[in-house]
């Protein structure tokens, strides 16, 4: 009788300490990201890319959980159409192992239908890389969640879009574009710049 009076009244502590949050703000050497743990997913996440020339291989890494941050994990991606889309793309990070590993977080993790992520998202982030050959290039996106959201049986939140700016140190320029989560209907980036 004594147990269960005990349990009880640890019941509404242990459900404290459990509580999830919104918005937890995690800054890394490879990025800064806010992650809401109800939705299992980033809302926003900012980058300067470091490795326009990186070579160091990701072989054989993958996405890893956070201890203190509840996130996304393996189960959201199987037998559905959505990546694991590294929201900081490892190509620019890939300078050394240390920092390419950095970007395999779930932090750095979206569910991105997999034509978005392996299309037009993929040839932009390789424009990225171009432009920060010759300056500094700063990347904001910003993951879009409404009613028409989905949510998935593992627990995990579909963002319907996502808000990409690039900034341009050196030019003062910022170049912003719109990606529905979908698969493309338009075939290149620049189709998704909004004017």
């Amino acid at each position: 009788m004594k147990r269960i009076l005990l349990l009880v009244l640890l019941l509404p502590v242990l459900a404290f300490g459990q509580k999830l949050r919104e918005a937890v703000k995690v800054k890394t050497p490879v990025y800064e990201v806010v992650y809401n743990e109800k939705l299992e997913q980033p809302t926003w996440i900012q980058y300067t890319v470091q490795c326009p020339n990186g070579t160091a291989s990701r072989a054989g890494m993958d996405f890893y959980v956070n201890d203190s941050i509840k996130t996304s994990d393996a189960a959201d991606y199987v037998n559905n159409v959505y990546d694991k889309g590294h929201l900081a793309p490892a190509a620019d990070f890939n300078c050394t192992k240390e920092l390419l590993y950095q970007t395999f977080s779930y932090l750095n993790c979206a569910l991105q239908n997999q034509y978005l992520n392996r299309g037009v998202w993929r040839m932009l982030e390789e424009y990225e890389r171009e432009l920060a050959k010759t300056e500094k290039v700063t990347v904001t996106i910003t993951l879009v969640f409404d009613k028409k959201s989905i949510k998935l049986p593992t627990g995990a939140t579909v963002p319907v879009g996502f808000y990409k700016t690039i900034y341009l140190e050196k030019s003062k320029r910022s170049i912003k574009y719109y990606f529905p989560n979908e698969a493309p209907i338009k075939p290149k980036y620049t189709d998704y710049l909004i004017k």
